[in-house]
């Protein structure tokens, strides 16, 4: 059991932590969420014991081991594959000592405790866990010197993963991952045995691998009990409900002061003013709904430009000379693509971006751009370009041409969220979110045809990525996409495109098939087999390719028109998600708002029955290819 009791904590004079309390049982999941800056990653360390409370107690059971992914990546030249198995130190004391035991006795206990803790076993389960996140047989063996301090994270997730302590604490640890890893450690954490917090801004993570959601907001943890859609349902409900029960209050607020107001004075009506006036000072006023609204993204739409942006033909690129990293290139790029680019880290994602912003050149086929073209690309590197001690202002002021006036720039910076103060705010001083929110701010100035972000998310908050889903819908240019958050990618692209085995190909499946793909194969926990038909004969294959189409299309159809229903319904909750947003609504028009409130409510169930309705025709159509 964890146990945290009127914790209460806080940073340079600022509270984070004001009578927080906490119940975990064993073997839960549960992720930890809340606003940039709520104190998430703080209370990891609290519960570490690394930070100390300033009042109130963080009980943990005794027997608990304690495992979080260090903050300092391995190096050195022991290989991926030992410095896992070293993290597991009971075993790698207990082989220490079985080297030099002499006692028969002793030497029984500790062969009998290795095979209780499975030790026979433990290099294979090593090998899975790199293997699930992204390691091949010949790179577990290499040093892990030879490793980025990206993928050395990841090598210390894996220890840490391969330790199995008793409370797992991960912090954001998709950001080291590309979609494949994360696929796997989704998985892996569903079945994983102990108790786990996760902090995580990753909604289908939050949905799929905890059973309980802790959010943290105004100094208090409030748990809630299922994933994360669960989580923002039942919040927005309490949250409806608190402003229903403040207008109920201020209306009765109202009438009681206006009769006190009338007959304080008049003595036949005395008496009844006085106990009016102890109602209203006995009366508990009840908070205002005052959400922090996230700033929304505003992206520049560029003129339009006649297709295709990009051709390539029979292209091949690589870094050295007869020795491409990418060949058979036959693609193009239009303006209205919404793209997601499919591949595990190392089959040549970065190298394809390089190719389409200029950086590479093909060394043979043909690529045509057109002459207008501008491209804005966004890499998580680039926030380390940034000039730590100059503002956001600065940067903006030497990227716009030296006519703009400084209300132009303040006015762009204010569409990025970038409000005076913040504008003259060192950038080193800036959150992650706000460096990313800058750097969207920068490479969209020149308002591009073709925007290629990799791993966008990175340091935004669910409302932050929300938001983003929200602009790239509305930003008139083509996206290439790479990132490891499905759900932006399911929010905006509509084609994927997979990188293996040396080239880019469409991917014709659906994001979903992609990860069961992951998970069935190598990188997967388990292997499945199939089995092995003999081949159809060419007139076989066309007969049941007809039967096929003609039994599959009134399904096929069921499946679009159930997906145009609810893509109608999710316009039109954008709509009012869009106008719940604006700045002040609940003060300034809360008419209006309680409407919307009621438009959203009517929305969200019909949206899940939509979202049912679709479910169940795309079962029925894939039960369908299946049996055919």
């Amino acid at each position: 059991m964890l146990h945290i009791n009127d914790l209460n904590f806080g940073i340079a004079g600022r509270p984070l932590f004001q009578g927080a309390t906490l119940g975990i049982s064993a073997g839960w999941r549960v992720g930890l969420v809340g606003r940039n800056g709520t104190g998430k990653s703080t209370l990891l360390r609290l519960i570490t014991g690394e930070l100390a409370p300033d009042g109130g107690s963080i009980n943990v059971h005794p027997s608990w081991r304690i495992g979080m992914v260090a903050q300092e990546a391995p190096g050195g030249e022991t290989s991926l594959l030992d410095t896992v198995l070293a993290a597991d130190t009971e075993r790698a004391a207990l082989l220490a000592e079985a080297e030099t035991a002499t006692n028969p006795d002793r030497i029984g206990e500790i062969h009998t405790r290795l095979a209780d803790i499975s030790a026979h076993t433990a290099t294979a389960r090593a090998g899975a866990i790199l293997s699930g996140l992204g390691f091949s047989a010949q790179d577990q063996a290499a040093p892990c010197s030879a490793y980025s301090g990206g993928w050395r994270m990841r090598v210390a997730l894996a220890a840490v993963l391969f330790a199995e302590p008793d409370l797992l604490l991960l912090d954001e640890p998709t950001n080291y991952l590309d979609l494949e890893g994360a696929i796997w450690l989704e998985s892996y954490l569903r079945n994983y045995p102990r108790t786990v917090i996760l902090v995580s801004h990753d909604r289908d993570l939050l949905n799929t691998a905890v059973q309980h959601i802790a959010h943290l907001d105004d100094g208090r943890i409030t748990l809630y009990t299922g994933g994360y859609d669960q989580f923002e349902e039942i919040r927005r409900l309490k949250l409806e409900q608190q402003m229903s029960f403040k207008t109920k209050q201020d209306h009765q607020r109202k009438h009681l002061q206006a009769f006190v107001d009338r007959f304080r004075y008049t003595a036949s009506k005395a008496r009844q003013a006085q106990s009016r006036i102890k109602q209203l000072e006995k009366m508990q006023p009840i908070a205002a709904v005052s959400e922090d609204h996230v700033k929304p993204f505003h992206f520049p739409n560029p003129d339009r430009l006649a297709p295709p942006l990009i051709h390539i033909e029979n292209g091949e690129v690589g870094y050295s000379p007869g020795q491409p990293v990418l060949r058979k290139l036959n693609l193009r790029f239009d303006m209205e693509d919404r793209i997601a680019l499919l591949g595990a880290n190392g089959n040549g994602k970065s190298t394809f971006a390089k190719l389409l912003t200029g950086k590479l050149k093909l060394e043979t086929g043909r690529m045509q751009a057109s002459k207008k073209l501008r491209i804005g690309y966004l890499a998580q590197h680039q926030i380390d370009e940034l000039d730590g001690k100059a503002t956001p202002f600065d940067h903006f002021r030497e990227a716009l041409p030296e006519t703009a006036t400084e209300a132009q720039i303040r006015a762009r910076l204010g569409g990025f969220g970038f409000g005076y103060l913040k504008a003259a705010t060192r950038v080193d001083d800036l959150s992650g979110g706000e460096k990313t929110r800058l750097l969207f701010a920068l490479i969209t100035l020149p308002k591009p045809h073709l925007m290629i972000l990799d791993e966008p998310t990175n340091h935004l908050d669910v409302d932050s990525r929300q938001a983003l889903a929200l602009a790239l819908n509305e930003y008139e240019g083509a996206v290439l996409l790479i990132s490891h958050d499905r759900h932006l990618i399911d929010a905006c692209a509509e084609r994927l495109w997979l990188v293996k085995n040396g080239t880019v190909i469409s991917y014709e499946g659906t994001l979903d098939e992609y990860g069961q793909s992951l998970l069935s194969g190598p990188r997967g926990p388990s292997i499945r087999t199939a089995t092995v038909k003999p081949p159809a004969s060419p007139r076989e294959k066309k007969q049941s390719g007809a039967q096929k189409r003609t039994g599959l299309a009134p399904l096929k159809q069921a499946v679009a028109d159930a997906e145009k229903k609810l893509s109608d319904l999710n316009v039109l909750n954008s709509r009012v998600e869009e106008a719940l947003s604006r700045p002040n609504i609940y003060q300034d028009a809360p008419e209006r708002a309680q409407k919307l409130i009621r438009q959203r409510a009517d929305l969200t169930r019909l949206i899940a029955q939509a979202e049912t309705r679709w479910l169940c025709a795309q079962q029925a159509y894939e039960e369908a290819m299946i049996e055919a």
